[in-house]
């Protein structure tokens, strides 16, 4: 198992190019959030952002669309009227559809909620999905009971679970996962040819070939809404041309790098999943 550290980052990072614009330097389109959750669609697209994707993207409740465009004015909204839904539906999947044709890559899952609607959206999009894609959070959780879906895919899919999620995923016990999370990773990424982001405190990653673990991070970084920061992260590397593997093993590290300059400044009680964000950009200046 390799280590991720800062080598392994200014090795793997390439130096925007002088004549870099907006759409050269990859698009990404965001599936999350819900009524109720709008917190989680913010952190995974400030953090998105943060790590240098060119055009974010943003499918969008009307009922949380003046909330998230106050405070992320940088993206370009898709606003959708779902009634009384408080969630994405199939009803959408045109727009999806559509932009899913402009983008370079996907994130869905954050903050999505777990219903009906959603299942068969997130199912419907694993299954057709053309270009590569981060399934973080309820979006796993929309395919745990549909778990052989990932053999049927399309694209490269990166997973990012807690040990929770995986349970719900393998049928193991957080238990059994925690006790041996990298042949957890490593079986799970062989059987369904994923890349697997295990997260823990330290965050195992593997293609089912290679496996990687990041030390990088603290224990002020477990609060709701730090894996939306690192979903962003992953997701906006993978927009910019990285590949699976590097955009998991690059983005958990500067994750956990964030964190860590976070705790240098406010200590481990009082960092929030935002504070991690706002020093992403230090993670970026040590490898210039």
């Amino acid at each position: 198992m390799k280590e991720i550290n800062y080598q392994f980052l200014k090795n793997t990072i390439k130096p925007r190019p002088y004549n870099a614009h907006k759409g050269s330097m990859g698009s990404l389109l965001s599936i999350c959030g819900s009524y109720g959750m709008a917190g989680a669609e913010i952190l995974s697209a400030k953090s998105a952002l943060r790590t240098g994707v060119g055009l974010l993207r943003l499918l969008i409740l009307k009922s949380v669309y003046p909330i998230v465009a106050q405070v992320v004015p940088e993206a370009v909204f898709l606003p959708v009227d779902n009634g009384d839904k408080l969630s994405f539906s199939m009803k959408n999947i045109d727009t999806i559809n559509e932009n899913i044709g402009k983008s370079k890559a996907l994130l869905i899952g954050c903050g999505l909620s777990h219903n009906e609607d959603t299942e068969n959206l997130v199912q419907y999009i694993v299954k057709n999905c053309k270009i590569p894609m981060v399934l973080d959070a309820d979006g796993l959780n929309c395919i745990s009971n549909h778990i052989n879906l990932l053999k049927e895919k399309s694209c490269d899919i990166i997973i990012t679970p807690h040990p929770g999620e995986m349970s719900r995923l393998t049928g193991l016990s957080v238990k059994e996962i925690s006790a041996n999370p990298q042949k957890v990773a490593e079986d799970f990424s062989r059987e369904y040819g994923v890349v697997t982001v295990l997260k823990g405190a330290d965050t195992v990653i593997s293609n089912g070939e290679e496996t990687y673990i990041s030390y990088a991070g603290n224990p002020g970084m477990a609060t709701g809404g730090s894996g939306d920061v690192l979903a962003g992260i992953i997701s906006s590397l993978l927009a910019q041309g990285y590949s699976p593997t590097d955009s998991a093993c690059c983005g958990v590290f500067i994750h956990g790098s964030a964190g860590d300059e976070a705790k240098k400044v406010l200590g481990e009680a009082s960092m929030l999943p935002s504070d991690i964000v706002d020093n992403i950009y230090k993670v970026f200046k040590n490898i210039e």
